[in-house]
């Protein structure tokens, strides 16, 4: 079984952080995996996505052309990937940040408002983690009782702080 994942936005939004973590998550399943991140120059406010593609056997090519998971956190990035996401797949949208709705058919698409939440929930800058505990879920990309040990190996030992907000924002996405 092989999952390619496209996680895409603005930079700033935590974007390679949340390929990171479902690369992690891979890693402690004992997956085959990789992990290629992309940004524009100015990172802030310029392009970025993530490339993950999580498998039983070995990964030939980093490159995910076809995601069988869109996460689209802008609307530059639902526009250019909606079309390129395989027949049957899963596209998960921040309806806080993006108006339009999914115009194909044949994939099945999640709204989930994000951004909104990680402001009301005091969980500002963790929009991209909401996002994440939802599309874990709608796509069953990993077990939920690894959550948690995915991510305190991932948070390291000087920015224990945020592990327990990034908790919970995966949670807040994964009940939604």
């Amino acid at each position: 079984m092989t999952t390619q994942i496209l996680i895409a936005g603005f930079g700033g939004q935590g974007i390679l952080f949340s390929g990171k973590f479902l690369a992690y998550e891979g890693l402690l399943e004992g997956k085959e995996l990789s992990w290629l991140p992309s940004y524009g120059p100015e990172m802030r406010g310029g392009t970025a996505n993530c490339s993950i593609i999580l498998s039983d056997t070995k990964v030939g090519s980093p490159i995910v052309s076809n995601p069988d998971v869109l996460i689209a956190m802008n609307a530059p990035s639902l526009d250019k990937y909606e079309n390129e996401t395989v027949s049957g797949g899963i596209i998960i949208v921040d309806s806080s940040l993006i108006s339009r709705k999914v115009e194909r058919e044949d994939v099945n698409a999640f709204y989930i408002p994000a951004t909104k939440l990680a402001s009301e929930e005091n969980l500002a800058g963790l929009a991209n983690m909401i996002i994440l505990g939802h599309a874990i879920k709608k796509a069953n990309l990993c077990p939920h009782e690894n959550l948690e040990a995915t991510m305190k190996k991932l948070v390291p030992a000087k920015k224990q702080h945020l592990l327990e907000p990034n908790l919970r924002a995966l949670e807040l996405g994964y009940n939604y």
